[in-house]
């Protein structure tokens, strides 16, 4: 939304009208017109410009091309290079490379302001999720972490990209931050892990557990900015 101009913008997923999927302000989402995401509500709005997922079904990509809407599907990244080019492409097939230029810039400078001095050692840490899901090798979590100056300590655990990791694997070996959804967010499944988190460690004196709200870690545009600077506030609270 910091790319398309508001008025510009025909429709939106319902997935970013639901404050527990979505990285936008949820008054802001509001304001916008959502979409089950069906082609044919879509179709119905008549858009210049169709923007989804790789997991789009492709009866409804062809239903799109039929009705001659111009489409871009893109993928989800997976580093801040590939966050730098999914905003310009985008910026770029909306005919506004200045608006993604001014938000690559702003990318920039918080990436520049979350590097650590150099020669600091790697954190380990782990990034948790509703569920007891945790960020692995792979994925965008993973690399906003190692430039803030942390070392994702998933693979210790032998997890690959995301999953489920059980808590006494962690409490036999735990990480030195633990980065947990904020204790006030969350679904009652979430509160308990939580304590249950925070009972464990308790007790063995290990692992700092620092709030990193889940929505920073759902989309991969602008919100890589606020991501970037939690984790720098992080690493520089442990030292």
């Amino acid at each position: 939304m910091e790319v398309a101009p508001h008025a510009r913008i025909a429709a939106i997923s319902h997935y970013s009208r639901d404050p527990g999927s979505s990285s936008i302000d949820p008054a802001l989402a509001r304001r916008f017109r959502a979409t089950a995401g069906t082609a044919e509500e879509v179709v119905t709005l008549r858009p210049d410009l169709v923007i989804f997922g790789r997991f789009e079904p492709a009866a409804s990509r062809k239903a799109y091309a039929r009705a001659g809407i111009r489409t871009l599907a893109v993928d989800t990244p997976a580093t801040l290079s590939e966050v730098r080019a999914q905003v310009m492409t985008i910026a770029e097939a909306i005919g506004e490379p200045a608006r993604g230029r001014a938000l690559v810039a702003r990318i920039d400078a918080a990436a520049a302001a979350a590097l650590p001095p150099p020669g600091t050692a790697p954190v380990p840490a782990l990034l948790w999720h509703a569920g007891g899901l945790v960020s692995g090798a792979g994925t965008l979590d993973d690399s906003l972490m190692r430039h803030a100056g942390f070392r994702n300590a998933a693979a210790d655990y032998g997890l690959a990209f995301t999953g489920y990791l059980p808590l006494d694997q962690v409490v036999s070996a735990p990480p030195k931050v633990m980065l947990v959804p904020p204790a006030s967010r969350g679904s009652d499944d979430e509160s308990r892990m939580r304590t249950m988190r925070e009972r464990a460690f308790a007790r063995i004196g290990k692992a700092v557990e620092a709030d990193f709200p889940e929505h920073l870690s759902w989309c991969a545009g602008p919100v890589v900015i606020p991501a970037l600077r939690r984790l720098a506030e992080i690493r520089k609270e442990i030292g």
